[in-house]
């Protein structure tokens, strides 16, 4: 490893900007010295772990601020180093000159995510654990800090180790069969390998497939709100964020490029694109929309199609639905939505549409029916079903060492089948072995390391 943890780091650990409190961070060897150094009060090296002492920051003879100090002694800490936590007023002038103080006294400025860097590296957790602490900071619902909490607190790290450690046994009796190579005995029972290869195989595969949830509720659930122009679509918007975030317009075309934000509904993040008006026009902006708008369809996972059933005929909405369950390769989920629904309107729309049941009646300018709408969302995106207590993966990196694994997984299975000689099983239970490594930080490099920690925050 490259990384320097031997020497002591400084960052402030809340957001920047004037506030009552901020507290500022200081990890490594010389924690507590550089801290004592600049605070009059107790010993701070004479101090219990996990303790609060108030007293001053100085400079010289020059009084900085009052303050608080939290002390967590090494290994009692989340990085295993002594840390000192200041929480000071939340001046920028008294935060930069603490800090400034840190340093002049031997601390440098922390790189970002270099305090879970060195957790990680001191083993207080796995590289998954100090992902999902990411994830935990940027968490926007419910749904997405359930998961970040437990990934962070060892669900995942957990069920790879322990089939990793299955993994391991069969491959050590295997490498101990090499060994005796010439007296032709088995310590590695392949029927009971391949009942093991097979059951791995069933968790990776239910850990991959778990991925497409994983990723909408981290990152929300993606909604198309679909159209001819002028149907509603942006007045829809607006009620959803309930803000006037999008134009609304008499005329026809006035949403000429997709417009996104985001809500929270029964705890899952939803993001709402309010996409331009489907029709055919001869405007370049306006088809350029157009074409954005079916860019949009394809990545959403569920649709709202808005319409007026008094401008749409029965055969054109059947051959508009058509064309947008075609449009979406991942078979989204459809709303067929009817706006500017009065009675008159419902009326004609069941003597007109034999699909008229499944409709969802809404007055987005009079804000009707819009928990109807939400309710239907939420189902739309099987949100109900969505057990948080189990392990989903929603990190596009161990997707892909998942299936790595699944491929490496597949070739002990066809080396138990055939007629594959020890050295050549062994070496495709060790790729399995290397990529849920690479998953849990087991095997890494410094650059991966560099690509992940540098997405934190400076100061975690």
């Amino acid at each position: 490893m490259q990384f320097n943890t031997q020497d002591t780091i400084v960052a402030l650990a809340t957001p920047m900007g004037v506030g009552a409190i901020a507290v500022i961070r200081l990890s490594g060897q010389d924690a507590l010295v550089i801290a004592n150094t600049i605070f009059k009060g107790k010993n701070l090296e004479k101090q219990a772990s996990h303790t609060l002492h108030f007293g001053t920051i100085i400079d010289g003879d020059v009084l900085i601020d009052e303050v608080l100090l939290s002390l967590f002694v090494a290994p009692q800490s989340y990085t295993k180093q002594n840390v000192v936590e200041i929480s000071c007023h939340g001046s920028n002038y008294i935060i930069e000159t603490i800090i400034k103080l840190c340093i002049k006294n031997g601390a440098r400025a922390a790189k970002p995510g270099e305090f879970t860097l060195r957790a990680f590296l001191n083993g207080g957790l796995d590289l998954s654990q100090a992902e999902a602490v990411a994830d935990l900071i940027a968490s926007g619902s419910k749904s997405s800090h359930q998961l970040a909490l437990q990934q962070m607190r060892g669900g995942f790290s957990n069920e790879l180790k322990n089939l990793r450690e299955q993994l391991v046994y069969f491959a050590s009796m295997i490498e101990l069969e090499l060994d005796f190579g010439e007296e032709d005995v088995e310590f590695a029972n392949r029927d009971q390998l391949k009942k093991l290869i097979l059951n791995i195989s069933k968790v990776i595969a239910r850990l991959i497939h778990s991925f497409e949830m994983g990723n909408v509720l981290k990152n929300g659930v993606p909604v198309a709100i679909v159209g001819k122009p002028n149907v509603g679509k942006s007045t829809l918007l607006n009620v959803f964020l309930n803000e006037e975030r999008a134009i609304v317009s008499e005329i026809a075309g006035t949403t000429r490029d997709t417009i996104e934000d985001e809500i929270t509904l029964s705890g899952v993040r939803f993001r709402f694109i309010d996409t331009a008006g489907i029709r055919q026009t001869t405007d370049v902006i306006e088809a350029k929309g157009v074409e954005r708008t079916f860019e949009k369809i394809k990545q959403a996972a569920v649709v709202l199609y808005l319409f007026d059933p008094r401008e749409t005929p029965e055969a054109e909405l059947l051959q508009i639905t058509a064309d947008l369950k075609q449009t979406n390769p991942n078979n989204s989920k459809l709303l067929l939505v009817v706006n500017k629904a009065d009675d008159e309107t419902v009326n004609a729309s069941l003597n007109l549409f034999a699909n008229a049941n499944d409709f969802i009646f809404i007055s987005a300018k009079e804000k009707t029916n819009i928990d109807i709408l939400q309710d239907a969302l939420i189902k739309a995106a099987s949100i109900n079903s969505i057990n948080t207590d189990e392990v989903i993966v929603s990190n596009i990196r161990h997707l892909e060492a998942l299936q790595k694994t699944e491929t490496a997984l597949n070739s002990v299975l066809y080396g138990i089948d055939n007629p594959v000689t020890s050295d050549f099983l062994v070496t495709d239970i060790k790729q399995a072995l290397y990529f849920i490594g690479e998953i849990t930080g087991e095997i890494t490099t410094d650059d991966l390391l560099e690509t992940i920690f540098s997405k934190f925050c400076i100061g975690k």
